[in-house]
Parts: structure tokens; C-alpha cells; sequence
């Protein structure tokens, strides 16, 4: 890897440390679609064992969506530079949502069964957490979806705890930039698989995108002041677990499931079921 892996270890480092995300001995699997920003999470991880002070190991999952051409062969590929086994998982969701169900809203059911098939092959390789590769514009995107969408306050957890699933989501890009991770990929070469689902870029999500763009346009450094509210108020998780030694996850660290989490604890497993959690075909 070349120097742009800096920056983006610092900031992974920072999140995995600042909430608690690994500790020594976990079994962490990595979703990845193919796009950008999976990619750029699982080089960081799979970086990141060299020096981390807690021992870990890495999967890489991928769920193949069934449509036709689709090609992984280049995350394969990656993953064996890594040296990170990659699995598959075969499906026919295209064919479930858009041939059979016809869906008006497909996005939300799409991420819904994704979301389920991915949880249920991390449990298969014996993985007790699931990395996924929201970013720090990811959560201020769908903290304004739930803004306006909802009339609620909050975004997707650093943390996660499933109950139902017995299953750690982690979330380590949370401080890092879209356009760092863009830097990150175009700068070492990585190759990004092409979505071929017919709703891509089409999405709600893009619609605040713009919003926020056309915001900070008008306010500099108000994606910053955002976040900086989100950690401050200790909202969906995001206060910083300051006690939390390097590299030491913590009980603490992610929300118990009957919601009584701490205040420096992240989300529940009830966070999962919002309609913004279902990340409305938002591609990791």
C-alpha cells in the first residue's frame, strides 16, 4: 500500500479505539459489496493487524445479489493479496425484488435481506462481529433523514449489538471522510466492482447528500459542527469512551439489547429496525 493508507489507518485506529470496536481473540467478518468504501475498510483492517496491539482475524463476506454479469473476481483477488478469505453468498434477491415482488420501494427491503443474509454467514465463520463501511458522511447523511424523514434525532451507531443475532456490528470509517476514502482507492489503483442494481445513485440518501452539500456550501464547516453535536450529546452512541485502553473492547462499548445502554455506550438492537438503519441501498 502506498503513503494514502496513512491517513485512512489514523482514522480507523481512532474510531476502533475511541468506541471500543476490537478486542484480542475477536473473529471480526467484513461485508463487502465492492464499492469504495468496503474496500477502503477491509485494506484498513487487514493493515491494521500488523501493528494493533489486540489480535484479530478477518473474513471477508460478500453477498452476490444474483444479478446478471456481476463479476467479484477482483475482491478475490484483493483478498488473496490481503491474505483474507473471501466468501461468496450466492442469491436471487434481484430476482425477488424487482422480478417477482415488483417492489415500489425496494431499497429498504434490499438492505433489510442483505443486512440478514450477512449477519447469518459472520455467525457461519464463527464471527462475533461484522465490520460495515459507513463513513463520517454517511452518519451525518442519515442523521438528516432522520431529521426530516422521521422527525427524530440520532444516526446508526459506531456499535451495535444485535440480540436476536448474538452479533457485534462495527462501523470503523465512522471518522473517516468520503473523500479520503475516494483518495484512498484512486491513489493505490483498487478496483471497484460496478453496481448493476437499477436503483443505484437513485436514492433518498443521494437527495440529502446534495443538501448537505449545498449547506456546507453556505456554512463552512458545518458537516464538522454536526458530528461535534453528535459526540458531545452522546446521541446514537457517538460519546468517546475515554477509559477504554488501546485495542481493549469493553462491555460498555456496545448497547445492551434491552436498550439500557450507557451514555458511552453505542446502539441497541432495536437501532438496527429504523427505516435509515436499512441504508436505503447505500452500497458499503
Amino acid at each position: 500500500m502506498k503513503l494514502e493508507i496513512r491517513r485512512l489507518l489514523s482514522r480507523t485506529r481512532r474510531a476502533v479505539d475511541d468506541y471500543g470496536m476490537i478486542k484480542d481473540g475477536d473473529r471480526i467478518a467484513v461485508g463487502v459489496s465492492g464499492g469504495k468504501d468496503s474496500l477502503a475498510l477491509l485494506c484498513a483492517l487487514s493493515e491494521m493487524r500488523r501493528f494493533y496491539p489486540s489480535e484479530y482475524f478477518l473474513i471477508a463476506l460478500t453477498v452476490d445479489m444474483g444479478f446478471a454479469g456481476c463479476d467479484y473476481s477482483e475482491i478475490t483477488y484483493l483478498c488473496n493479496e490481503l491474505g483474507v478469505e473471501h466468501r461468496i453468498i450466492k442469491t436471487n434477491l434481484a430476482e425477488i425484488i424487482f422480478d417477482i415482488r415488483k417492489e415500489s420501494n425496494p431499497c429498504a427491503l434490499c438492505a433489510r435481506m442483505r443486512r440478514g443474509m450477512l449477519h447469518d454467514a459472520a455467525k457461519a465463520a464463527d464471527c462475533g462481529k461484522l465490520a460495515l463501511g459507513h463513513h463520517y458522511d454517511d452518519v451525518l447523511e442519515t442523521f438528516m433523514m432522520n431529521l426530516f424523514n422521521e422527525g427524530r434525532l440520532g444516526s446508526f451507531s459506531p456499535v451495535t449489538y444485535l440480540d436476536r443475532k448474538d452479533i457485534t456490528v462495527i462501523r470503523p470509517l465512522v471518522l473517516t471522510k468520503e473523500n479520503e476514502i475516494t483518495s484512498f482507492i484512486s491513489g493505490n489503483g483498487i478496483k471497484v466492482v460496478k453496481s448493476l442494481c437499477p436503483e443505484d445513485k437513485q436514492t433518498d440518501r443521494e437527495k440529502y447528500k446534495r443538501l448537505l452539500d449545498s449547506l456546507e456550501a453556505e456554512n463552512d464547516g458545518l458537516r464538522h459542527r454536526v458530528f461535534t453535536a453528535l459526540k458531545n450529546s452522546g446521541i446514537s452512541g457517538y460519546a468517546v469512551q475515554k477509559a477504554a485502553p488501546s485495542g481493549a473492547g469493553t462491555a460498555s462499548g456496545a448497547g445492551k439489547a434491552s436498550g439500557a445502554g450507557t451514555a458511552s455506550g453505542a446502539g441497541t438492537a432495536s437501532d438496527a429496525g429504523k427505516a435509515s438503519e436499512d441504508d436505503k441501498c447505500r452500497r458499503a
